[in-house]
């Protein structure tokens, strides 16, 4: 049954109207509103592997260079780190379930103008709109706190959370099988499709979060932060395509940590900040969000590195020849295990604390990956790497919300959340990066292009699981016992 939270939002009363009073005596069932959530998930995941099977072909696709045909990836990246922490603080103020359905209204219209894309500025501004859909995880879990009692919430949490993964993990085999057998723009209309769907059963069957927060929105805030954390996501991500040294990415570098380290102290400043740092800056959260990072960096290693394992030819004795179809359909096992241990890993948590559930979910991503290393040269390694690593991310995915909302207010839920998610994306593409140079810098020659040697593939298992080392070292550090804290977003449970 939903919570009996008071709002604030300064008018006396609920905000609610007559309309949306009613819709709350006959609410659904809790599990239809989280499939709906979770569906919610799986749909803005989605977009993160869409244009995968074409990526090849979008230079000629859209009239493009290669350089500038990455940018279709890299632009989604940059939408969605930025918007999501500032969409939860917009659910925050107005209603988390509203902002869903404007962010689902922007992958709607932004799937839309790709379909109908030939060109590479339309298509840049539609995948843009799709990147601002994967702030929809984040409020998703957040109105699970509204709307769920404390007794159902962790599974539902684990549930949402798993989504991240599991909507890339199925959609990847599915993207292939439309781009080889359809045009590509289908790609692009099935995503409009489904946004609509999702949004239809958000709009029936989510109810309204009777949760406000008070004051003004941090507009300049906004702008700071999104200015700094785009500087630093380019360097990372364009660097070396840049180059390291050169000075469009030191400057970016540089600029971004500037202007984030001024967008801190002015958020320290005002009585309304986008992000509260003081809450951030709590041991709890800041140690979960830096564990965070580490699990989004062992998260994209598999993701980055095991389709080119996969599909590399075979000459030089380290590739597995597949097609990417194959290649994806041996990546799916480890987004559904993510998807059917989410109870599993909501049960440790509830048994043993969330703090347990991110530690295990790290040692299993340490071990993956130190496994990983001999284990490269069968198709079923591959397929064993994959589906081990879907455990540990899982248990750890599952755990970091649940850590955040005992440490943060009730109004403060969606924002918080937000971070974390700009946290795992960060590690992502750091990952990302740190993958692309490593088997770009280790090249074998082979029927007339470089091919990443097995030394190259090792080297990159080996740094996953030194990151996940210091991610769980990070994790040792949060407190095993957490204090009492009236307002927190999930009252912790005192024994008796």
């Amino acid at each position: 049954m939903a919570r009996n939270d008071t709002p604030n939002d300064g008018s006396g009363g609920s905000g609610l109207s007559d309309r949306q009073r009613r819709r709350l005596t006959r609410r659904p069932s809790d599990r239809a509103i989280v499939a709906t959530l979770a569906f919610t998930g799986l749909v803005a995941a989605f977009m993160q592997t869409l244009v995968t099977p074409i990526i090849p072909e979008l230079p000629t696709l859209l009239h493009a260079t290669s350089a500038d045909a990455s940018w279709v990836l890299t632009v989604t990246l940059l939408a969605a780190a930025i918007a999501t922490p500032i969409a939860g603080r917009l659910g925050d103020m107005f209603g988390k379930r509203r902002l869903v359905l404007v962010l689902l209204a922007a992958l709607f219209i932004g799937s839309v103008i790709s379909a109908l894309s030939d060109t590479l500025i339309p298509m840049l501004v539609g995948r843009a709109l799709q990147g601002f859909g994967l702030g929809a995880i984040a409020l998703g879990i957040s109105i699970l706190r509204d709307v769920l009692h404390a007794k159902s919430l962790g599974g539902a949490v684990a549930l949402v959370s798993a989504t991240l993964g599991v909507g890339g993990a199925i959609g990847l085999p599915l993207s292939a099988v439309i781009a080889e057998n359809f045009s590509w723009h289908a790609l692009f209309w099935l995503a409009a499709l489904l946004a609509l769907v999702a949004a239809a059963l958000v709009l029936f069957i989510v109810p309204v979060s009777t949760l406000r927060a008070g004051g003004r929105f941090d507009y300049l805030g906004s702008v700071l932060f999104a200015i700094g954390l785009t500087g630093i996501l380019l360097a990372v991500s364009k660097g070396t395509e840049w180059g390291w040294g050169s000075p469009v990415t030191l400057g970016l570098l540089i600029g971004g940590v500037l202007v984030l380290l001024g967008w801190g102290a002015f958020q320290l400043r005002i009585p309304s900040p986008l992000i509260d740092l003081r809450i951030a800056a709590r041991r709890p959260v800041l140690l979960t969000n830096l564990a965070s990072i580490a699990v989004g960096f062992g998260f994209f290693v598999s993701s980055a590195a095991l389709p080119q394992l996969l599909e590399l030819p075979t000459a030089t004795g380290v590739g597995l020849g597949q097609t990417l179809l194959v290649a994806s359909l041996c990546l799916m096992p480890s987004g559904l295990v993510m998807f059917f241990m989410s109870p599993v890993a909501a049960r440790l948590s509830a048994a043993r604390g969330p703090r347990t559930s991110l530690l295990l979910g790290l040692l299993i991503i340490v071990i993956t990956y130190a496994a990983a290393i001999p284990l490269m040269t069968e198709v079923w390694h591959a397929i064993l790497i994959a589906t081990v690593l879907g455990f540990g991310v899982g248990f750890a995915y599952a755990a970091m919300p649940t850590l955040i909302m005992h440490a943060v207010p009730a109004s403060e839920t969606a924002a918080a959340n937000g971070l974390n998610s700009v946290m795992r994306t960060l590690g992502s593409t750091v990952s990302a990066t740190v993958v692309g140079v490593v088997l770009s810098a280790n090249l074998v020659m082979a029927d007339g292009r470089g091919i990443p040697t097995k030394g190259a593939f090792q080297t990159v298992f080996l740094v996953g699981a030194a990151v996940a080392v210091a991610g769980f070292v990070l994790a040792l550090f949060i407190p095993r016992h957490e204090p009492r804290y009236e307002t927190a977003s999930i009252p912790v449970q005192q024994a008796r």
